[in-house]
C-alpha cells in the first residue's frame, strides 16, 4: 500500500500548470501553490471480472499500482461478444475499484480539504475511511466531495479513499466509453472562508476597441462557525502586467456564502481571436482582518460575439465562418484516458488542416481541452447529453435523467462558463423526444438551466433535422423537405437551429426559421480508410443503404474508398457539404464528423470492424486525403496535394485526383511526360485525370498566372526493405506524463515509401520512459494498443512513448523482420 503526502503532491503540483501567479507580486503564493494539487500518482487498481457483478472487495483482492488517469478496457482484447456491442468497440466494460492511501499535516486540521474527480465512468460511488460519499452516475461530468469531517491529521495518520466504477451493465453507449477514473482528480485544501468552487463568474458586457467592462461575480464561502467581514480584491492581469484591480467588503454569515459583484474597466482591451487568442487572468484574494484567506485565479477572453440571421457568425465586428469538427473524447490508442499532450496534438492536427472550432460531442469534455482551446483559439460548442428520458441503449443515462440531469448540467454550465472559447451551449443530440411535446416542454426547461447561470452565450441542440421531413425519407437523403419545425426547433428554447446533416435543407433556413440563425451541428459522416483507392473515383457510393439495414456489398477487408466518394445514408461527402456550407453568408458554421476516427461505432461494417471510418484522420492521427482538401479550402499556405499512391499493376487505369489552390492550373507528368493540365471550374474542389499506369514517378505541377506555385512527386516503391521513424516532437518534458508520437514508415531500398506494406513491426524503448500505445489507423485490427509490436497498415504505423520524471534520453528502435531497423532518440527534460 503507498502512503503519499502532501509535502510531496505539492512538489509536483507545478506540473499541472496552476501556478502562474507565482510570477505576480504582492499575493500570496504559498496560498496558490497549496490550494489544489495533482493528485494523479500511486493509486491501487482491482478489476473484477468483466463479465460478472462481483460487488466486493475484501483482504484477499489482488491490487495493481498505476498513476491516473486509467482507462481499463483499452487494456483488454477485442471480443466479438462484448456485451458493449462493436458500437462500444468491443471492449469489455466490468467493475473497477481504486484505492489510494494519503497523509496530511496536522496544520490542515483547521481547514477544508476536498477531492474533484474531473471524470469517472461511469455510475461511480466514493468511500473516505470508511465514509461513503456519495454516487456519480453520469460518467462525463466533473464532481467534488468535501472530505474534511472524515480526515485524520498529523504524523503517522493515514486516510485510505476508494472509488468504485461500476461500467458492468452494457450496453450504455453508443461509441466507445473507456472504463475508470479516465481523468484527472485533484485535491484542494483552502481555508474556511474561500472563494467556492468554480466561484467566479467573468462577463464583458460591453466591448469595444476603446474600453472593455468586465463584470465579476465572486461566490464567497464561509464554513466556520462565526460571520466575518471579508475584503474581495479582484486584479486583472494581462500576462504579469497589473491591469487594474478591484475591492469590495462583505459580511458572510456562519456556515453560509454571498455573491459579490464588482466591475472593472480595461482600457484599449486586446481581443480574443481564433488568429491570435488573447488571454487575461482574474486574481481573487479574500482577506480576513488584514490576512490573505484565500487566492483563486480565473482565465478569460475579452471578445464580442453574434450569431447574426443574415451574416452568420461574428467575432469582434468581423464575419467568421466556423469551420469545426467533432471529436469523440478518447484518444485513439490511449483509449480514453486524458492525456493533455494527446488533446494537444489532435487539435494542432485539426488546426493545420484549417479548423477553427470544436464541437465535444456528445458530452462535457475533459476541463483541461477547454483550456487548450483557449489557448490555441478555437471556437467550441460545448454539449451536454447524448440522450434525456428517452433511452438509446438500454443501460444509457436515461436511467438517471429524472434525478440527474439538471444537477449535472448545471455543473457543466459553472465548471466552463469562463472559457473565452466557448461560445455555445448545446442541450442534447439527436434527442428522440425532439418529435414529441415532451422535447418542447424539456427542452425549454434545459434553456432556462443554462440561462440562469450563463444569458452571454446562445443555446442549441443537435437536431436530425431541425425541419420536419417525410418519415420515410428521414435516414436517406433528406430530399422530402416541408416548412414544419420539429417539436424542439419549434418550442423557442433555442438560440440557434442546429442541424444534424439535411444540407438540402441549408438553403431554405430562412425560410424555415426566419427570426433564428443557423448551425450545423453535425455534418458529411463520409467514410474512408487510409491508402484505399476503389477504381471509377467519381462515382458516389451510399454505404449501408439504409442506417437500420445492415451493409451486405462493400469491400474485401471492410475497407472504404479514401476518395471522397463514400458516404452514409443520412450524410453526404465532404465535398458536397462544403460546396453548400461555403455559398451561403448566413450559414454561420459546421462541425464535421469526425476529425479523427474514434473506437467503436464502426459504420458502415460490423465485425470485424472495431472502430470508425468518419474521421478526416485515421485513429492514428495519419491525414487521409481528404484532409488536404479542406487544407487547400480552410488555409491560406500553398495547398497541392495528389493521390492515389503509385503502386499499381502495369495497364491498370487510375484516377488521379489534386487537392490545390493559389494556383490557375495542374499539370499531371508520368514518367516525365504529361498527360494533360487540369483546371477546377464552377465549383470544383479537385481536378482529376484518368492515367494508364506504369511504374516510375507521378509528378504534380501547380502554377499561377504561369509561375510554378508547387510541385510534388509519387515514386513507385520497390519491396519493403528498411523502416523510418520521425517523432513528433525530440524533446519532450520529464514529467511523466508528457508524449512523444512517434510515426514509423516502411519503405523500400531507396527510401521510397511503401504505400501497401504491412509488417510486423517490434518496437524496444531505453531510459526512464515507456511505450504506452501502438496503433496503424486500420478500422480492423484487433491488435492490442498497449503492446510492444504492431501491424503497420498501408505503410504506417505508430509508436507513444511517454516520459518518465527522469531527465535524459529515451532511445526507441523499431524492427521488423527482414527489414532494416531504424532508432530515435528523445530528449527528456
Amino acid at each position: 500500500m503507498t502512503t503519499l503526502t502532501i509535502t510531496k503532491l505539492l512538489k509536483t503540483a507545478a506540473l499541472a500548470g496552476i501556478f502562474s501567479l507565482m510570477a505576480c507580486k504582492g499575493h500570496d503564493n504559498s496560498l496558490l501553490a497549496s490550494r489544489k494539487v495533482n493528485f494523479n500518482d500511486n493509486w491501487q487498481f482491482h478489476l473484477n471480472d468483466s463479465l460478472k457483478d462481483h460487488d466486493t472487495i475484501g483482504n484477499a483482492t489482488q491490487w495493481r499500482t498505476l498513476n491516473l488517469p486509467h482507462d481499463w478496457s483499452i487494456e483488454g482484447n477485442f471480443n466479438e461478444h462484448s456485451p458493449a456491442g462493436i458500437g462500444g468497440g468491443a471492449l469489455n466494460g466490468g467493475l473497477g475499484w481504486y484505492k489510494k492511501t494519503f497523509s496530511l499535516p496536522a496544520a490542515d486540521s483547521t481547514k477544508v480539504t476536498s477531492v474533484t474527480f474531473d471524470g469517472v465512468y461511469r455510475n461511480s460511488s466514493v468511500w473516505i475511511n470508511g465514509h461513503y460519499l456519495g454516487n456519480r452516475p453520469n460518467g462525463y461530468i466533473g464532481f467534488t466531495y468535501n472530505l474534511t469531517p472524515y480526515l485524520k491529521f498529523g504524523e503517522g495518520q493515514k486516510n485510505e479513499i476508494i472509488v468504485k466504477a461500476d461500467n458492468a451493465k452494457q450496453p450504455n453507449s453508443r461509441w466507445y466509453s473507456g472504463s475508470g477514473i479516465y481523468r484527472n482528480v485533484w485535491l484542494t485544501t483552502t481555508n474556511k472562508v474561500h472563494v467556492a468552487e468554480y466561484g467566479t463568474y467573468i462577463t464583458t458586457p460591453q466591448v469595444s476597441a476603446q474600453k472593455a467592462t468586465v463584470a465579476l461575480e465572486t461566490t464567497v464561502k464561509n464554513e466556520d462557525k462565526t460571520e466575518k467581514t471579508a475584503t474581495i480584491t479582484t486584479t486583472i492581469y494581462k500576462g504579469d502586467s497589473e491591469i487594474t484591480s478591484v475591492t469590495a467588503e462583505q459580511k458572510i454569515g456562519a456556515n453560509d456564502q454571498q455573491v459579490v459583484k464588482q466591475q472593472a474597466d480595461v482600457n484599449t482591451p486586446v481581443l480574443w481571436e481564433t488568429e491570435k487568442p488573447e488571454l487575461y487572468r482574474a486574481v481573487t484574494e479574500i482577506s480576513i482582518d488584514g490576512t490573505v484567506a484565500d487566492a483563486y485565479e480565473t482565465t478569460f477572453g475579452i471578445r464580442d460575439f453574434k450569431f447574426d440571421l443574415n451574416k452568420g457568425f461574428i467575432l469582434n465586428g468581423k464575419p467568421l465562418k466556423i469551420k469545426g469538427v467533432c471529436l469523440h473524447h478518447d484518444l485513439g490508442p490511449l483509449g480514453s484516458a486524458f492525456n493533455t499532450r494527446a488533446m494537444e496534438r489532435e487539435l494542432q492536427i485539426m488546426q493545420e488542416m484549417g479548423v477553427n472550432g470544436i464541437r465535444t460531442s456528445h458530452n462535457p469534455p475533459a476541463p483541461e481541452l477547454l483550456d487548450l482551446c483557449d489557448k490555441m483559439g478555437l471556437i467550441v460548442m460545448d454539449e451536454a447529453f447524448d440522450m434525456w428520458a428517452q433511452a438509446k441503449t438500454p443501460y444509457d443515462y436515461s436511467n438517471y435523467w429524472d434525478k440527474w440531469h439538471k444537477k449535472d448540467l448545471e455543473d457543466q454550465i459553472l465548471r466552463d462558463r469562463n472559457h473565452a472559447s466557448v461560445f455555445i451551449w448545446s442541450i442534447g443530440n439527436e434527442i428522440p423526444e425532439q418529435w414529441n411535446e415532451k422535447g418542447a416542454e424539456t427542452g425549454r426547461e434545459l434553456a432556462a438551466i443554462v440561462k440562469n447561470l450563463d444569458k452571454t452565450r446562445p443555446v442549441t441542440a443537435a437536431m436530425n433535422p431541425p425541419v420536419a421531413v417525410d418519415a420515410t425519407k428521414v435516414s436517406i437523403q433528406f430530399t422530402n423537405t416541408a416548412d414544419k419545425p420539429n417539436n424542439l426547433a419549434a418550442s423557442g428554447a433555442l438560440d440557434i437551429i442546429g442541424y444534424n446533416y439535411a444540407h438540402q435543407t441549408w438553403p431554405k433556413h430562412q425560410v424555415n426559421f426566419p427570426k433564428t440563425p443557423f448551425i450545423a451541428t453535425e455534418t458529411t459522416s463520409a467514410l474512408e480508410t487510409r491508402g484505399v483507392y476503389d477504381p471509377k473515383s467519381d462515382t458516389i457510393k451510399i454505404w449501408p443503404k439504409r442506417w437500420d439495414i445492415p451493409l451486405l456489398e462493400g469491400n474485401p477487408g471492410n475497407t472504404c474508398s479514401a476518395y471522397d466518394q463514400v458516404q452514409a445514408p443520412w450524410g453526404s461527402t465532404h465535398e458536397a457539404t462544403w460546396k453548400v456550407m461555403k455559398k451561403y453568408d448566413y450559414l454561420s458554421g459546421m462541425f464535421i464528423w469526425t476529425g479523427f476516427d474514434y473506437i467503436g461505432e464502426p459504420t458502415p461494417y460490423l465485425w470485424p470492424s472495431i472502430s470508425s471510418y468518419f474521421g478526416i484522420a485515421d485513429l492514428a492521427g495519419f491525414p487521409k486525403d481528404v484532409y488536404y482538401m479542406y487544407q487547400s479550402e480552410w488555409t491560406t499556405k500553398d495547398v497541392l496535394h495528389i493521390l492515389p499512391h503509385w503502386n499499381w499493376k502495369p495497364g491498370k487505369t487510375v484516377d488521379v485526383w489534386a487537392y490545390y489552390n493559389n494556383a490557375d492550373e495542374v499539370e499531371l507528368f508520368v514518367n516525365g511526360k504529361s498527360v494533360g493540365k487540369r483546371s477546377k471550374q464552377g465549383d470544383d474542389l479537385h481536378v482529376m485525370w484518368s492515367v494508364k499506369y506504369e511504374p516510375g514517378t507521378l509528378k504534380a505541377v501547380s502554377r499561377k498566372a504561369g509561375k510554378v506555385v508547387l510541385e510534388k512527386e509519387i515514386k513507385t516503391a520497390g519491396a519493403a526493405a528498411a523502416l523510418k521513424a520521425t517523432a513528433d516532437r525530440q524533446t519532450i518534458n520529464a514529467d511523466g506524463t508528457d508524449l512523444s508520437y512517434i510515426t514509423v514508415d516502411v519503405t523500400d531500398a531507396a527510401g521510397n515509401f511503401n504505400p501497401t506494406a504491412n509488417n510486423l513491426i517490434n518496437f524496444s524503448l531505453k531510459g526512464d520512459g515507456k511505450i504506452v500505445g501502438v496503433c496503424s489507423g486500420d478500422p480492423v485490427s484487433h491488435e492490442s494498443y498497449k503492446a510492444t509490436k504492431h501491424t503497420a497498415w498501408m505503410g504506417k504505423c505508430l509508436v507513444i512513448v511517454q516520459a518518465g520524471k527522469k531527465p535524459g534520453t529515451l532511445q526507441l528502435t523499431a524492427s521488423a523482420a527482414g527489414l532494416k531497423d531504424t532508432t530515435v532518440n528523445i530528449t527528456t527534460k
